[in-house]
């Protein structure tokens, strides 16, 4: 039997108006984007294929990305789906790094008004444990409005969300990665709900164990 979400109902109850269910992700974007106090959000389906997008559109395939030794394991599988040099470094990051020398934040656990730092793609999550727990989803946060229309396209398989995939041109290749209405309902929800809520922890490099110390790293 399949499953039935309210969100969107429960979001129109909440006294939001909306013509078109793609509205409803763009009104999350925006609110995030403003808390953050960046100019343009993404959202995406989790924030690892928000780290993916962020070093495709950069377009810098040579360039060796530091990843720290301590972090999730999804940042440098991240790097070897795509064939992106990488490696490790020591660096005792809190609450969030850099994925240096490129202008990628990994800020999966930062929920901090004005937080965003000019000229990056910041990089959120939206999973369970997060600050707002949609259960799935990511953002990347930019002050670029050439990265953020390509970026629009690119999570949706290369296809403009306002035009039926039949008339629309494909002009390069996309990526199955958006966020649904009915995720970005939840979020909406969450938000007025949680946003002003304090954190109740710091998160640090201290919080992962070394990923060498996996075989599959170790190789």
């Amino acid at each position: 039997m399949p499953i039935t979400r309210n969100e969107l109902d429960l979001l129109k109850k909440a006294g939001y108006k909306f013509d078109h269910t793609w509205q409803v992700v763009d009104l999350f974007e925006k609110k995030v984007a403003e808390f953050f106090g960046a100019p343009y959000g993404v959202a995406t389906d989790c924030c690892s294929h928000a780290l993916e997008l962020s070093v495709l559109i950069l377009e810098q395939p040579k360039t060796t990305i530091n990843v720290p030794l301590h972090t999730y394991m999804s940042v440098p599988m991240t790097m070897e789906k795509i064939r992106q040099p990488w490696r490790f470094i020591e660096f005792p990051w809190q609450d969030e790094y850099r994925l240096d020398p490129l202008p990628i934040v990994d800020a999966a656990r930062v929920w901090q008004r004005n937080a965003y730092s000019q000229g990056t793609l910041t990089c959120l999550s939206f999973q369970f444990k997060k600050h707002i727990p949609i259960g799935r989803g990511g953002m990347i946060l930019t002050d670029n409005i050439e990265y953020y229309n390509r970026l629009q396209r690119m999570v949706r398989d290369g296809r403009d969300r306002a035009m039926l995939w039949v008339d629309d041109d494909i002009s390069e290749i996309g990526y199955h990665y958006y966020m649904t209405p009915e995720d970005a309902a939840r979020g909406i929800l969450l938000f007025d709900e949680l946003y002003c809520t304090p954190t109740d922890k710091t998160w640090s490099w201290e919080d992962y164990k070394p990923l060498t110390e996996f075989t599959v790293f170790k190789r």
